[in-house]
């Protein structure tokens, strides 16, 4: 057990902005088209904004043309848990940081993206953060 996942949900709004704690710990959404991600190409690893776990690599970000950043993979299946989501008179898949249980967004699959799995990790900006490689 890490550090993290011994958090209380008091401990995680002492770090957390507002806006990180709805998104993170509430599993909210932010709006599309709106975080700092949704666009960006810069290469580099996206990790768990909460506790810095690395989830998904940039080579695996693609335009999925839905407002939010999206992933065709995470950087391996230990680092994301999934949760049935039945919220919104949908069944979606809920993908969480498999370290500190933070909510990432959902994933979704069969949609005819062209990528090599057919999935979309359809994440929320809030959720990551970016850090920058070379190449």
């Amino acid at each position: 057990m890490t550090e993290d996942s011994k958090k209380t949900e008091i401990d995680w709004q002492q770090v957390l902005s507002p806006q990180e704690f709805n998104v993170l710990r509430q599993a909210g959404t932010e709006r599309p088209f709106t975080g700092e991600y949704w666009d960006t190409t810069t290469q580099g690893v996206y990790s768990c904004r909460a506790c810095g776990a690395e989830l998904f690599a940039s080579d695996t970000k693609f335009d999925a043309s839905c407002g939010w950043p999206s992933f065709y993979a995470p950087l391996a299946e230990d680092r994301v848990r999934y949760i049935t989501d039945e919220t919104m008179g949908m069944k979606r898949v809920e993908v969480r940081c498999a370290n500190c249980d933070s909510h990432m967004g959902h994933v979704f699959e069969g949609e005819g993206f062209k990528t090599p799995t057919d999935l979309r990790y359809c994440m929320n900006s809030l959720s990551l953060s970016l850090r920058e490689t070379q190449g």
